[in-house]
């Protein structure tokens, strides 16, 4: 299912054009976009969660009903929390405007502005393999910053994104060195 309201391609389609004709989809450039689609993985992770939400809802509702008013409230945090993860783990990745780049992780985000990055590179590397313990030689976006290391490579050809989708990895990271070459000073 396409969420165009979350990636840079939703003025794309009615424009008419195809995406490879684009080398920076963005109209608004003040705004914050991610340059890709969440992949299957990370949105099928976040589905569960909402599901398991809602039977853990369904079972606030019932436990009220029985009369039990502390242990209808705890099922209801436990689903809020378990909604707000849900949310969190689709908005994960990297984000771009003009202003800058915005990594955000499970738990914190770190925006960098241009003039803080220094380049923007793909390399071959052990990455993890859906967020997992477990490392597999592939491909990473690395952020290299002026000052200091480089990001945690998030953006992966393995990661809960490009799991299976090389093509979609190597047209994310084509996007993300151009904002980069771009917007640097």
């Amino acid at each position: 299912m396409p969420l165009p309201f979350l990636t840079a391609d939703r003025d794309l389609k009615a424009d008419g054009r195809a995406p490879e004709s684009i080398a920076l989809p963005h109209d608004e450039p003040d705004h914050w976009r991610r340059p890709y689609r969440p992949g299957p993985w990370r949105v099928g992770a976040a589905a569960v969660f909402l599901l398991l939400a809602s039977f853990v809802l369904l079972s606030a509702l019932i436990i009220a009903l029985a009369g039990s008013l502390p242990g209808a409230a705890v099922c209801a945090v436990v689903a809020a929390l378990m909604i707000a993860l849900a949310l969190r783990l689709v908005r994960v990745g990297v984000w771009v405007s003009a202003r800058g780049l915005r990594q955000v992780n499970l738990l914190r985000t770190t925006t960098l502005p241009w003039s803080g990055v220094a380049a923007v590179r793909t390399a071959q590397q052990p990455v993890r393999w859906l967020g997992l313990p477990r490392t597999v030689q592939g491909q990473a976006l690395i952020v290299e910053r002026t000052q200091g290391g480089p990001l945690r490579a998030l953006v992966t050809d393995h990661n809960g994104d490009f799991l299976s989708r090389p093509e979609a990895f190597e047209q994310a990271a084509d996007v993300l060195e151009a904002w980069a070459a771009e917007n640097r000073p």
